[in-house]
């Protein structure tokens, strides 16, 4: 019986050891990051995108800046669902974007084809993420629809 209480206090006194770091030997992976990080960064190149393309071509301005902040909005709510901070307006896109064409309506169909890429991006990741980020990646998806609709 002393022998089975000395156990008992030797296992009982390693045991918040293992909690402080002591006896972890750190070689635990980095977490993956967030699978809706790509659709984030592509909100924020879509925006980046209608944003130039508004400033290159004037008249399109008031067709293209509610679509530019529709994106921004999306890379918000998107930013703060996978933990990060949504970088400014005037921070590069984590990617090059295209040229803006110096045609109004190849700027348009230029436009209309990343909102297509878009979609399917945006629908793909809606059909793999859970219930609780569903709602918003569907009415992402609902939005670049419209959007490719807005800019025939």
């Amino acid at each position: 019986m002393l022998r089975a209480g000395a156990l008992l206090a030797l296992g009982g006194a390693a045991a918040p050891l293992t909690g402080c770091g002591l006896l972890d030997r750190g070689d635990e992976p980095a977490p993956e990051p967030d699978p809706l990080t790509p659709l984030l960064d592509e909100s924020l190149r879509l925006a980046a995108g209608h944003r130039d393309a508004a400033a290159a071509h004037p008249a399109l301005a008031a067709m293209l800046t509610p679509i530019a902040e529709a994106h921004r909005a999306h890379a918000a709510e998107l930013a703060r669902l996978v933990g990060v901070p949504l970088p400014s307006e005037s921070a590069p896109a984590t990617t090059a974007t295209t040229a803006t064409p110096g045609d109004p309506a190849a700027a348009r169909a230029a436009l209309r084809e990343s909102e297509r890429a878009g979609r399917e991006a945006a629908t793909r990741a809606c059909a793999a993420a859970p219930a609780e980020r569903a709602a918003l990646l569907a009415s992402i998806v609902a939005a670049r629809a419209t959007h490719v609709e807005a800019l025939k």
